[in-house]
């Protein structure tokens, strides 16, 4: 079947472009917005004088490409479309009602599969597409962050693994994990150019604050004191760190 449309084609004014693809995701970004906007002009002025562009995510959906969507972030299907619930029976529903309680994610995130073009609701935020090949198979996700994945990617929700980090982490006592193969679809408050990412082999990183926004489901994740002794901790001026270790990496939001 043949969907046309020209959603993803550059025009002539060079109003709007696709800037980034990856597996059946698309990045469409409006360089210009001519039309009414709701926003308050000077909110518009500023947003446009740091580059900071309205932005949509296209999936292409196919007999290989299904894909799972936050609840809400549906615009438009265009083809012979078919979506469900995705929550597998009552236990799923139960399931997923206390993960949206634990990690403030949607509780019911849609399949949609058969064939033609989906398109995402407008984002003011940056969208990062990550494959999870590069992630060794594992992406822990800060809250919010998930977007989309591909229906080949398995989602669920991740405590803790000590009182310690669920407390004082400022990262929340659950998390959502993505495993398996497939892309995923992020929505990031910071552009990919002021993301930095760390790489460990075995060994450990301790970072003051939540700026990780997303690392391997290979690391341990706690929270410890940043010296020895409540003493040394209060004079460091530091306190509790987050610390992680083992092999992986770390995507993280110095800005």
């Amino acid at each position: 079947m043949s969907i046309e449309t020209d959603i993803c084609t550059t025009d002539s004014m060079m109003s709007r472009q696709v800037t980034e693809s990856k597996g059946c995701y698309s990045i469409l970004e409006y360089n210009r917005l001519s039309g009414y906007s709701a926003i308050n002009p000077s909110e518009a002025f500023f947003r446009a004088k740091q580059g900071i562009k309205k932005k949509q995510v296209i999936a292409q959906i196919d007999a290989q490409h299904s894909v799972i969507l936050q609840a809400g972030a549906m615009q438009i299907m265009m083809g012979n479309i078919t979506s469900d619930a995705n929550i597998g029976g009552i236990g799923g529903a139960l399931k997923g009602m206390f993960s949206s309680a634990a990690n403030k994610e949607s509780a019911v995130k849609p399949k949609y599969s058969g064939e033609g073009v989906l398109v995402l609701e407008p984002t003011w935020k940056y969208i990062l597409l990550e494959d999870l090949d590069d992630w060794n198979g594992s992406l822990v996700l800060d809250d919010g962050l998930f977007l989309s994945c591909e229906s080949t990617v398995q989602i669920r929700t991740v405590a803790r693994s000590n009182l310690s980090s669920a407390i004082a982490g400022g990262e929340g006592l659950f998390n959502t994990m993505l495993t398996g193969k497939g892309v995923c679809a992020l929505e990031s408050d910071v552009p990919r150019n002021e993301l930095v990412t760390i790489e460990l082999n075995n060994d450990t990183v301790k970072i003051d604050g939540n700026m990780a926004i997303a690392w391997s489901g290979s690391l341990n994740f706690t929270v410890e004191r940043s010296m020895k002794g409540l003493i040394g901790s209060a004079v460091s001026g530091e306190g509790l760190v987050n610390v992680y270790r083992g092999t992986g990496r770390i995507l993280v939001a110095l800005t």
